[in-house]
């Protein structure tokens, strides 16, 4: 079931089926060549040899957009990763206040995700604790996100369906409550549900704290989840800073088979922009 009139072969890199890891692109990547139709677009994924796919903006799809996705991914043998769960507060405390009403509406947006999830055959899903509360002490704020992050596992659990904490960097989003690894390793530590465990997204972490493999090491045992993106810019591999090969080769070392999700922009734009990002992961993980 490959894409109508386009051979993949001829128009991207014939190297298919050769990464070693379940990269995850997202809807837009591949627009220049299939267009805005996300069904085309898994299909397109599909015949590269790409073996996943994430979609931050799932929830919001209609529900007859979402079955067919669905659908294409069965059919093409492509895993569902992330999308976002709930409202994420950027500007003002939430789940770190320790608002009940608050706390509440973050349970029933979890609630919710979970027939999205169930819908799409998605096992894990994003959360983002929200804004800094600067008028409670930071072991007060961290207490109130634990208590509704254990209420929340609770409803996921039954389901197998895992929140990945994510943190992000101090730079594209100041004042959040949760930005470094290690403050999620104690998080998930402290709710010890299967359900509540990290997204490891490596553009944040390498401005955060950086020294990216030991990082990674040091909360292997709670990591359910990775993303991706070079630094500077936010870029696919072999754009920055970040050498790609080596922390693939790492984590693939370590026997990971879960997903590590393309959340970038494309350095190029256009047809040529879309090949270069597909032959920079051929590249990363040729190892």
């Amino acid at each position: 079931m490959g894409l109508s009139g386009v051979n993949a072969m001829n128009v991207l890199n014939p190297n298919v089926n050769t990464f070693k890891l379940n990269f995850a692109p997202h809807i837009g990547m591949f627009k220049h060549h299939v267009g805005n139709n996300p069904i085309d677009q898994l299909n397109f994924m599909a015949d590269q040899g790409f073996t996943a796919f994430e979609d931050n903006n799932m929830k919001n799809r209609p529900v007859e957009i979402q079955e067919k996705m669905a659908k294409t991914m069965a059919d093409r043998n492509i895993t569902m990763g992330v999308f976002v769960a709930h409202k994420i507060y950027w500007r003002a405390p939430n789940l770190a206040s320790g608002n009940i009403d608050k706390r509440r509406e973050f349970l029933n947006e979890i609630r919710q995700s979970v027939e999205v999830a169930k819908r799409v055959n998605a096992k894990w899903i994003t959360v983002v604790p929200g804004h800094l509360d600067l008028r409670q002490h930071m072991d007060y704020q961290t207490e109130h996100v634990i208590e509704t992050l254990k209420q929340a596992s609770a409803i996921l659990e039954p389901h197998q369906i895992t929140m990945v904490l994510e943190p992000l960097n101090f730079r594209d989003h100041p004042g959040l409550f949760l930005t470094g690894s290690p403050q999620a390793f104690q998080i998930c530590k402290a709710v010890n549900s299967p359900s509540c465990k990290i997204l490891f997204d490596i553009y944040h972490q390498q401005i955060q704290e950086g020294n990216l493999i030991p990082n990674i090491d040091a909360c292997w045992s709670e990591i359910a989840y990775f993303q991706i993106g070079d630094n500077p810019g936010r870029k696919e591999p072999t754009t920055g800073e970040i050498n790609y090969k080596n922390v693939f080769k790492h984590i693939h070392s370590k026997g990971y088979n879960g997903i590590l999700g393309m959340e970038h922009g494309n350095s190029v734009d256009g047809k040529e922009g879309e090949k270069k990002v597909i032959n920079a992961y051929l590249e990363s993980s040729n190892f």
